[in-house]
């Protein structure tokens, strides 16, 4: 069947969480299930929001800079754990993400009561998974002793944010980029793999509680509007989707997966075939350019044709690649028309 849903990853770039929650529901009145609040802000450029944490640590210390194996990303800032530091004793300063997202709850709370939000459309939370952070701002060799310190901080964020939202209104997501790029090779790691990956993965999703739904998006980067690298086909997200269903205690409501523009090759979309896909599990597929000029004439009608032929069926939805943070300003509200028109397309 054609794509009946869209789904927003995060990061719009509009200028405060009001304009993005408006500008979201009156550009797509339909088939949206959660709104997020544009990342505006501090947060607008995904984990590079944390690195002011990591630099206020006590016990952590600016490293050199190392260059990541990505062709084209920029060479990052690192920290490291000072001599004589005890991992153990870290102690994380507030990370900002429960407050942040407190204060976008008042205004999509004003936009619901106002009849602005459509009924039954929850307030989606992105959070970036412990691993991106650690990966990004720590030097290799001291990630494995400083992840399990910060991945509780991260997760206590959490907590707080959960405690003081109604679970009825909420959802919450999980950003997997890093992962992947530490998967193909990209980016400079202390040795995880794919079991470990899919491990902690699991753990985050385990760690919202079941009352709550919980998304993973699956993205290979967005610098300058490039993958880290495109991935060959779809084998190796449904690899880390099946593993994360198999090791996790609850569902996963919705996923996320990345596909290059313009990929029409059938090769590319064969493992969707392989997908265990548990009932209700809403899933997306990046078949929005970033640029509303991108879309080549046909392949999207292509991309949806392949799409629904190897899931055989079953709902599903559109969705970019990454959020919508990196794009200018001006293409934002054409990029959301752009949504709307494919599901108009597709249904003829």
């Amino acid at each position: 069947m054609p794509p009946t849903s869209v789904h927003l990853n995060g990061s719009v770039n509009l200028p405060d969480t009001e304009t993005v929650m408006r500008e979201v529901v009156t550009r797509l009145p339909t088939g949206l299930r959660r709104l997020p609040d544009g990342e505006t802000g501090d947060r607008a450029n995904w984990i590079w929001f944390q690195l002011e944490r990591f630099r206020q640590t006590p016990g952590l210390e600016q490293a050199a800079a190392m260059d990541q194996l990505a062709e084209g990303y920029e060479e990052m800032p690192k920290v490291r754990l000072a001599d004589g530091a005890d991992p153990g004793a870290v102690r994380w300063p507030d990370l900002g993400y429960a407050d942040a997202y407190q204060q976008s709850f008042e205004v999509y709370r004003t936009l619901r009561d106002e009849g602005a939000v459509p009924p039954g459309v929850r307030f989606q939370v992105q959070y970036p998974t412990p691993l991106a952070a650690i990966n990004a701002w720590v030097v290799p060799e001291d990630q494995d002793r400083l992840e399990p310190s910060y991945e509780a901080a991260l997760f206590a964020d959490l907590d707080r944010l959960l405690g003081a939202l109604p679970h009825e209104q909420i959802a919450v997501q999980w950003d997997v980029a890093v992962e992947f790029g530490i998967l193909e090779a990209q980016f400079l790691t202390a040795g995880q793999d794919l079991p470990s990956i899919v491990e902690r993965l699991a753990r985050c999703v385990d760690r919202v509680p079941g009352d709550v739904p919980v998304g993973l998006h699956l993205c290979y980067g967005d610098y300058q509007h490039h993958h880290f690298r495109d991935p060959d086909s779809l084998a190796l997200q449904v690899q880390v989707v099946n593993g994360v269903a198999e090791a996790a205690r609850r569902r996963v409501d919705w996923i996320s997966f990345t596909v290059p523009q313009h990929q029409r090759d059938p090769s590319f979309f064969a493992p969707l075939r392989d997908l265990r896909r548990s009932e209700g599990t809403e899933l997306y597929f990046g078949l929005v350019p970033y640029h509303p000029d991108q879309q080549a004439e046909g392949t999207t009608a292509e991309q949806v044709r392949l799409v629904d032929e190897q899931l055989g069926g079953g709902e599903w939805g559109v969705c970019t690649e990454c959020g919508l943070g990196r794009a200018q300003r001006e293409e934002v509200p054409p990029l959301l028309d752009l949504h709307r028109a494919i599901l108009d397309r597709a249904r003829g």
